[in-house]
Parts: C-alpha cells; sequence; structure tokens
C-alpha cells in the first residue's frame, strides 16, 4: 500500500476560468466535513485501485489494503506487512498522515488547496456533486476529485499525481455512529505473535 489510498478528471486548462475557491464547492466540502464531525466513527469500505476497509474514530484510524493493516491511537502508528511478517512503528509528523489516512481530505482543503465546483456526475451508479481540488504549491499531487453524495458522505475519489498516475477509490459502504473501541486502532501483538517488530521512532 502506497501513499494517497483514499480520498485524495478535468484537466488544469479546463479550469482557469474559476476563481481559486468556488463558493458552490466550499459549501458542499463544508456540509461534508460536518457530517463527518457529527458521525462519530465511520466504517468504510472501498474499491477501485485497491479495495480495503478504513476504520476512522477522530484521529484515529485504522486501515487494511493491498496486503498492510495499518494502526493509529492519535500518536503512535504501526504498519504490519503480512508478506514479510513484519510491524513498522513509527510516530508520524502531520505530513506523513496526511499522505498515510485516506480521510485526512476531510480538513484537508481548508489550508493550501484551491477548488472548484464541477457539477452533478455519476461514478459506479452513485451520483452525487463533485469538486475538484488544486494544491496552491507543487507537491506529489496534481489534483483530487471528489464526488459526495446527497447525505454528504464521499462516494468517490480520483487522486492524480505530478508524474501522470491516477488512484481512483469508490466507496461501496459508509457506515456511521460505529462502536469502535480505542483498542482497535491498536497492534495487538498476540494477534501476530511470529511478526518482527521494527522500532523507527
Amino acid at each position: 500500500m502506497k501513499k494517497y489510498i483514499l480520498f485524495l478528471g478535468m484537466t488544469l486548462a479546463s479550469m482557469a476560468g474559476f476563481s481559486q475557491h468556488d463558493a458552490k464547492a466550499r459549501a458542499v466540502l463544508d456540509k461534508m466535513a460536518e457530517a463527518y464531525r457529527q458521525a462519530g466513527a465511520v466504517s468504510i469500505q472501498f474499491s477501485g485501485t485497491q479495495s480495503g476497509l478504513l476504520n476512522v474514530k477522530g484521529n484515529k484510524f485504522y486501515l487494511k489494503s493491498g496486503g498492510i493493516e495499518t494502526w493509529f491511537d492519535g500518536t503512535t502508528q504501526w504498519s504490519y506487512i503480512k508478506q514479510n511478517d513484519e510491524v513498522n512503528v513509527s510516530s508520524p509528523t502531520p505530513e506523513e498522515l496526511q499522505s498515510i489516512n485516506p480521510y485526512a481530505l476531510v480538513n484537508l482543503y481548508k489550508k493550501g488547496f484551491n477548488y472548484i465546483y464541477s457539477g452533478t456526475q455519476r461514478h459506479n451508479g452513485k451520483q452525487g456533486e463533485e469538486v475538484v481540488l488544486i494544491p496552491q504549491t507543487e507537491q506529489d499531487i496534481r489534483r483530487i476529485t471528489l464526488c459526495v453524495g446527497p447525505e454528504s458522505q464521499p462516494l468517490y475519489i480520483n487522486i492524480m499525481l505530478q508524474n501522470g498516475d491516477e488512484q481512483e477509490f469508490f466507496i461501496q459502504s459508509y457506515l456511521t455512529c460505529q462502536n469502535l473501541n480505542d483498542s482497535s486502532f491498536k497492534f495487538d501483538k498476540s494477534k501476530y505473535p511470529h511478526a518482527e517488530i521494527i522500532d523507527l521512532r
């Protein structure tokens, strides 16, 4: 599993006529962020470039995708690589978390991005309002296309990287108010008794 798993088309040329901060786009993003704030713990199943499961509760998350499981309890991150039977332990920076936690996009738009509203679109049979986010400074991401459903839940995310690669994700299920204990965001060594622990802190 690489960077930008979840949440992060149109060409840049087509955006030239739009303002940096489109009011309708901002309204869609604000509603999504507020809906997420009120949703409590969320469990998301996704498919696309990669398939997997994402559980999020506040700033904690658990992500399972591409043979890797990642836990973050708000301070410490554990990444279990099944192929190597090893766990990397780290204390990620906010910037690193942004690239690992797919749901960082919920508040990402508030700083460092321009955004435009691109109308109603349909992805994988689901219709929603689409917003395109463009970084204000050069970075790995060229643009993020986000489609938001009628209940302000994400339906589709497309991430275009500077090298031209694209990653897209379809939200298959989005369950709110889930009963997720804090322990579910910590690595449980007893379930992986033979895994090698590599402490990178």
